[in-house]
Parts: structure tokens; sequence; C-alpha cells
């Protein structure tokens, strides 16, 4: 899966016409994976069960030693050009929506079923809909929490 992409990338890198679009294609029929070519996707991401249900956007960049849960989807809103960022570092919770010009930072973690629509600090984990912090890391001030 992981793979797949990468030569879909490495062959939209080199601006080859016809390739990169059936290999996304054979991604989303073989794992349900819609991840674009254009996608920027770090060392060592973790697309959980093989990227189950995982949608994201064309312009995404995710960061190093990410985890990705099934059923996420990394994407953009009506209105808004800018799309997510997610640090290295960080952890995506099954069924999470991560949706218009945020920044999930590194090393943060959004829980199972969050809906995050502002940036996520560092080290902090939000849940909810909408996501709101709950728990900041050892060493991060409590006040950073009252956001």
């Amino acid at each position: 899966m992981i793979q797949i992409y990468r030569l879909s990338a490495l062959l939209y890198r080199w601006r080859v016409p016809l390739l990169p679009k059936l290999l996304y294609l054979l991604n989303r029929i073989l794992f349900s994976l819609a991840l674009p070519a254009s996608v920027k996707v770090g060392k060592r991401v973790t697309f959980a069960y093989q990227g189950m249900a995982i949608v994201v956007h064309a312009r995404a960049v995710i960061g190093d030693d990410v985890y990705i849960g099934p059923q996420v989807i990394i994407g953009g809103r009506s209105g808004e050009f800018e799309v997510p960022v997610i640090e290295n570092g960080a952890f995506i919770g099954a069924g999470a929506r991560v949706l218009g010009p945020v920044t999930v930072g590194r090393g943060a973690t959004v829980a199972a079923g969050a809906l995050v629509l502002q940036d996520v600090p560092s080290g902090v984990t939000v849940a909810g809909i909408p996501a709101k912090p709950i728990r900041a890391s050892r060493g991060q001030p409590e006040a950073r929490l009252q956001a």
C-alpha cells in the first residue's frame, strides 16, 4: 500500500502522465485508501489496517513517524484554500476528522472520533466534537490547555 503510493509519488514528481493516477486507483480499489500522489508523506508513517477508509487531501502534508488510524479524513473545508499539516510524531485515532487550515503539532494526539477544526499544539491530546484539549504531555504547562 505505502509502496504503491511511493512509486506513484515518484512518477508524479517525474511528471509521468498516466501511471500515477492508475496507481492511485489501484490503492483506492485494493485498500480503500485515497492517498493522491501529490501528498507529501514523511518517513515511517503508519496507516492502520493498510489504510482502510483513509482519505487524505491532495495538498496535505504528513510528517515523519505519524500514526493514522482507520477511517480518518485529512481534508480541506469549503471556502478555505489551506489544508492540514500533520507534524512529526503525531497520533491520529480511528475515525478522526482533521479539516481545514490546521496544524497538528509535533507529538500531539487526536483522539478517536475527534473533529479537529483548530490548531493542536505540540504534545497536547485533543478529543471531542469539536476537538478540545484534554491533556498536555509531561513538561507542558497546564495553562496551554485553556485554548
